[in-house]
């Protein structure tokens, strides 16, 4: 049955709650703009080890309705296609993978997200400004689109750090126009939970499989992998993904408060 616009719009809306947005805030500072490809999934991962990895003061904050119900943590790949700096002089490109969990603190129920661990296949990333990311050693990202008798895409994705932690996805699916939606969010860091960088965020969000809502279901293969070190925890079989999205477009500035 086809939604209506207003359904599919607040279905949008939910997903994007577990990004926790936020109003804008005052004197910010510009710190990159990027434009980026990214493939999403939404996991429902074991709640002990997901709180595990959370600073004092912060937990988890889980969507009980909408396209996000149940979700606890985002595994995000991204190909940073074009990365500017605050003049607009051009700062690089890149492909990287991390994990981010929808938050709140507790003593303010202040919403955002929280950068717990990524893969980055550029030196200069990591550890990054969060202190989370670590270098891929070996990593792979390849995209290929064939347009009849309908466009439909093929990714396969794998980043592997040295010590043996390791990220992938393998999929083909039929690709989709999507809806525009924009965000600002706060990213906070797992290591140093007092800092955090302002996103705002104007993407093209196409959800090809969801567990909640009643949307087409475009993948046609799907695989995926994560082991090693703190991700055993996160991923010891008992995770059930949620969702699958692809981000055609996204459009990022980032900022520091």
């Amino acid at each position: 049955m086809r939604r209506s616009s207003a359904a599919v719009i607040a279905a949008l809306v939910a997903a994007g709650a577990i990004g926790g947005s936020i109003g804008r805030a005052g004197a910010e500072t510009l710190v990159e703009q990027s434009s980026e490809a990214r493939m999403q999934l939404d996991f429902h991962v074991p709640d002990a080890a997901l709180k595990s990895m959370l600073p004092a003061g912060w937990e988890p904050n889980v969507a009980t309705a909408g396209a996000a119900k149940d979700a606890n943590l985002r595994m995000i790949f991204i190909d940073r296609i074009n990365v500017t700096a605050p003049d607009g002089a051009p700062a690089g490109s890149g492909q990287l993978v991390y994990l981010a969990i929808p938050i709140k603190q507790a003593s303010t129920n202040a919403v955002a997200q929280m950068l717990i661990y990524g893969l980055t296949s550029d030196p200069k990333e990591a550890p990054g400004p969060f202190g989370v990311y670590q270098l891929a050693t070996t990593h792979h990202m390849q995209r290929s689109t064939v347009a009849a008798p309908a466009p439909q895409t093929t990714e396969a994705w794998s980043f592997t750090a040295a010590n043996g932690e390791h990220m992938e996805i393998n999929l083909k699916y039929d690709r989709g126009v999507g809806r525009r939606a924009s965000n600002e969010t706060k990213f906070f860091s797992s290591v140093n939970p007092g800092f955090y960088q302002i996103f705002k965020v104007d993407q093209n969000l196409d959800i090809m499989r969801n567990a909640t809502i009643s949307v087409p279901d475009k993948v046609k293969e799907f695989q995926y992998k994560a082991s090693g070190g703190k991700l055993g925890a996160l991923f010891d079989g008992s995770e059930r993904v949620l969702s699958i999205d692809a981000i055609s477009w996204y459009n990022r500035a980032i900022y520091l408060p």
